[in-house]
């Protein structure tokens, strides 16, 4: 007899994977070496191997027969984590390519084994991208957003690095590299190399490829001796990794054009002016951190920015302009004062030198903001324009609220990501496509018919959510405050009486409790809402709306539905940075039911969104007419729930509570496993949904 701890003979092994594989078993298929190479495994790895033929021959006898006869190599090459992966990656593939590819994949289990291997030194992206949010967020200029991409480059709004990251055989060598990638990048943005058209400045030259790629390596090397000045230690770690790599600081024949750039006064004219030099020469390799220049995007992205940032600033210099008129009486309507902006005398190692704003000559004060937006136009401009000193109603070209974009803007954006098959206990990785579809819009008379209909309950809701505003706290025992802290003085009598030190702490303090809370909407509009269900939902969110803007939270609606996991769309009603005006209005009014609710997907794709909310308390409420339902994939019954419940056990991990309102009178039979016993509420009439989403909003946001 054998415990359950000993491991099994050859011939124990045999006779498992013969009962498993008796269809595929012919004279010239045997599996007693196979069993003889797996009898000198551990009884761990014995039941693995005897499982996963299981599971394999479910699918396919070929592929399992095939897995059988190469997984000994594997167990030699590999720990387990490694060979589990070869196995779920055999599953992908079989599910996406067929059989053929699939056992194309397992035969080669060496190099798969050596690509493994080096990938154990690896870094991914996800890791430490807290890590460099934090880092970058800390050096000079605008925000910049992180985000795996298929190349290294920034359109100057975002940085797109890999999305993991095995270039060094040592995992602190390749997290350095996403730092070095990480400040070359932000460098571009910072040091002025964006502030001229490249495409435009290379027009004089034939090859326009080769021109911007001699370019990047002149700017390369003006932005490292820029590091050199004002981030000395991050410069030596990136010479280091170049030391590492092997590769040369300063390309062979390059060191006068390398010597020029590194001059103090260098700037990106230097190295447009350099390329007469460098034109007919070879383009030296690419260092390890230096990534690719991608011309055609910034220029899109710069444009949006430029109507953006010109319309702020222009509207602020409206506004200064009014209250200096209000303050100085001598100004009449017809004058027309003049704007300028001159640097500060006083330099400033966070911002260089700071932008004065003046009107007629005399200084102006200036909000934070207003200092952010004209920081952004002098690193896009390398100064303002003389027309953006033009406040806002003195010309005759009013921004309209609308950003043109281009053609190849328009493009859908998609979105890929995993599922879990709970069959398999595993993701089905890059699953799932979503697209972010612009929403209808519709008449904003319906939103004047729920508040004229609804009068009585929003005056309801406005009580009742008003009791949630950030409270006031006494503190006591205070240096300093509004009122004497009579406890503390008594006490200090006490011991003043005794002989002892009179304390300071003799006030109490009035403080003001702050509420920091971001909530998500995320609203079903499958077909199955047509009716009574799709009306409350608008209805809802209307009223919701109209209490929340009074409360200052920040809130999002996102509709969701779709048909099979090609085409999930998710419908962005109101974004947390858009604020609750017309366009918000029309597009609630203009939520009509579509198609499926693939769930699981939609909850990963709003996680992504929320998580990137700097808010203490981050809540996912959805409001849902039933349970995960699509077409193909075997999404409906048990499927479909439990990539939804695992999709909500990632938004917990990511710190977002979750809760469900459902109109679904079976939902006690499968919410329970997917929200737990407390997290949602059945109701079933129209009239209760905005009481229960009010009452719900109100528990999980009550400080």
């Amino acid at each position: 007899m054998h415990s359950l701890y000993d491991t099994l003979t050859a011939e124990q092994i045999n006779t498992k994977l013969d009962t498993i594989l008796s269809l595929v078993l012919f004279q010239s298929r045997d599996l007693k070496t196979i069993s003889l190479q797996l009898a000198a495994c551990s009884r761990a790895q014995q039941d693995w191997v005897v499982e996963s033929t299981k599971l394999l021959a479910q699918h396919n006898l070929e592929v399992a027969y095939q897995f059988s006869q190469h997984v000994p190599t594997a167990l030699q090459l590999m720990n387990m984590e490694g060979a589990e992966l070869w196995l779920q990656d055999t599953l992908l593939l079989y599910d996406s390519q067929g059989l053929h590819v699939a056992v194309q994949h397992i035969q080669e289990v060496k190099p798969f084994a050596t690509e493994y291997q080096q990938n154990l030194n690896a870094v991914k992206l996800q890791d430490i991208h807290g890590i460099l949010h934090y880092f970058v967020t800390g050096l000079n200029g605008r925000q910049l957003d992180i985000t795996a991409g298929n190349e290294i480059f920034t359109d100057t709004q975002t940085i797109f690095l890999p999305a993991q990251l095995n270039y060094f055989s040592h995992i602190q060598d390749n997290t350095q590299l996403y730092k070095a990638m990480l400040s070359h990048l932000w460098a571009q943005t910072w040091f002025g190399t964006w502030q001229l058209n490249i495409k435009t400045a290379c027009q004089q030259f034939n090859w326009c490829d080769k021109v911007i790629r001699l370019f990047h390596v002149l700017e390369r090397l003006r932005l490292d001796a820029c590091l050199d000045r004002e981030l000395p230690g991050l410069a030596r770690q990136m010479r280091t990794l170049l030391a590492v790599a092997q590769q040369p600081e300063i390309p062979k024949g390059w060191e006068y054009i390398a010597h020029e750039l590194s001059q103090p006064d260098a700037s990106v004219e230097t190295s447009y002016e350099l390329l007469d030099t460098v034109y007919t020469w070879a383009i030296p390799d690419p260092v390890c951190y230096q990534g690719v220049l991608r011309p055609d995007i910034v220029e899109q992205v710069k444009n949006q920015r430029r109507s953006q940032d010109k319309h702020h600033f222009q509207q602020a210099l409206n506004q200064l302009l009014q209250q200096h008129k209000k303050t100085d009486s001598q100004i009449g309507d017809n004058d027309k004062p003049q704007f300028s902006v001159q640097e500060s005398d006083v330099y400033d190692a966070q911002s260089k030198h700071s932008p004065i704003l003046t009107l007629d000559g005399q200084p102006m004060p200036v909000d934070e903001e207003t200092k952010k937006v004209m920081l952004s136009i002098i690193q896009d401009e390398g100064g303002i324009p003389q027309e953006y000193l033009i406040p806002a109603g003195n010309t005759g070209n009013e921004f309209s609220g609308k950003v043109e974009i281009s053609e190849v803007e328009l493009k859908t954006v998609h979105f890929i990501y995993p599922e879990w098959d709970y069959l398999r206990q595993t993701y089905r990785q890059n699953w799932c496509y979503v697209e972010e579809v612009e929403p209808q819009l519709s008449d904003e008379q319906f939103v004047y018919d729920t508040l004229q209909e609804h009068h009585g309950l929003l005056k309801t809701l406005r009580r009742n959510f008003e009791a949630l505003r950030g409270g006031r706290h006494w503190s006591k025992r205070q240096v300093d405050g509004e009122e004497v802290d009579i406890d503390a003085l008594v006490q200090a009598q006490v011991d003043l009486v005794t002989g002892q030190e009179m304390p300071e702490q003799l006030f109490l303090k009035l403080r003001r409790l702050e509420r920091d809370i971001a909530v998500m909407f995320m609203v079903d509009m499958s077909g199955s809402t047509k009716g009574w269900v799709n009306l409350a939902e608008r209805q809802s969110l209307i009223l919701l709306s109209e209490v929340l803007e009074k409360l200052g939270d920040r809130y999002a609606i996102y509709g969701f539905s779709g048909m099979t996991r090609k085409r999930c769309s998710i419908y962005p009603i109101k974004r947390f940075e858009e604020h609750y005006n017309h366009t918000i209005k029309q597009r609630i009014s203009g939520i009509k039911p579509q198609e499926y609710t693939r769930m699981g997907v939609t909850i990963r794709h709003l996680t992504h969104l929320l998580s990137q909310v700097d808010s203490q308390i981050k809540l996912l409420i959805t409001l849902s007419d039933g349970r995960p339902d699509d077409e193909g994939d075997n999404y409906r019954g048990l499927y479909g729930i439990e990539d939804t419940r695992q999709a909500l056990l990632e938004a917990q991990y990511e710190g977002i509570y979750p809760f469900c309102i459902t109109i679904d009178t079976e939902a006690k039979t499968y919410l329970p496993r997917m929200y737990g016993n407390a997290n949602y509420v059945v109701i079933d009439k129209v009239e209760q949904l905005p009481f229960k989403v009010a009452d719900i909003y109100r528990r999980l946001t009550k400080s």
